[in-house]
């Protein structure tokens, strides 16, 4: 890991934000400031977030600087490296891919042992994991969607009943968290569309078919699901 950033447009950042921090919730603004640092390459891949630094730049405690670190790191942006600090998080494109590629069959199994297993109790869970990825998107929370969102697919791992394919999720789960494999906090398609998507999973799971719930399941970990990412005007890499 690098030590930290010397990067004269993060420093240029937090200085011509100083100001603007106080009236608003700090920990909220603060967020924004490193999120935005983070997303347009201010602070780069391995950089080291000092949470001091930031503090006595910006003119704030060190209470709202933590805070969004936290939220940061929820989103999978920035990784805590015990007795080293926060860092930002390095991803490289084959990572994430080897990551998919481990992912669709074990969601393609899942989703098919799953249909046939579904009960009432069960819909009523993933429906309500739907309706709160949506009130995610309402009050713009990336990282609650996150968590909701891979709390459905893990729910659906259980649902399908085979415990060595729970025990493979559950050790693939914290790696597809890190490498954003799931709900990309950088994806800037329609989040609203993104939950629908889920809506329309359940939906395929309730109709009690495994076939096409299994390739419903594949193609959204494969990123083959029709839920457009703008920054390429393609569809996202990941879900």
């Amino acid at each position: 890991m690098a030590s930290a950033p010397q990067v004269s447009g993060f420093a240029s950042r937090l200085a011509t934000s100083k100001d603007s921090v106080r009236p608003t919730l700090i920990s909220d603004r603060v967020y924004e400031l490193l999120r935005q640092a983070i997303v347009e390459g201010d602070l780069a891949p391995n950089d080291r977030v000092v949470e001091s630094e930031i503090a006595r730049r910006l003119g704030v405690s060190q209470a709202p600087v933590r805070e969004a670190v936290k939220q940061l790191a929820r989103e999978g942006l920035l990784v805590h490296v015990p007795r080293r600090g926060n860092f930002v998080v390095e991803i490289s494109s084959e990572d994430a891919e080897h990551a998919r590629q481990v992912r669709e069959p074990l969601e393609r199994l899942a989703a098919s042992m799953a249909a046939a297993r579904l009960t009432d109790e069960h819909l009523r869970e993933l429906d309500e994991l739907v309706a709160r990825m949506r009130e995610a998107v309402e009050v713009n929370d990336v990282g609650r969607f996150r968590d909701v969102d891979i709390a459905f697919h893990t729910l659906v791992v259980q649902i399908a009943g085979n415990p060595f394919l729970t025990r493979m999720w559950e050790v693939l789960e914290p790696n597809l968290r890190a490498l954003r494999a799931i709900a990309d906090p950088l994806f800037e398609g329609d989040w609203r569309a993104m939950a629908d998507e889920h809506g329309r999973l359940v939906s395929l799971l309730r109709a009690g078919d495994p076939g096409p719930a299994a390739d419903a399941f594949a193609d959204h970990a494969a990123g083959r699901s029709p839920v457009p990412d703008r920054r390429a005007g393609k569809k996202p890499a990941s879900r």
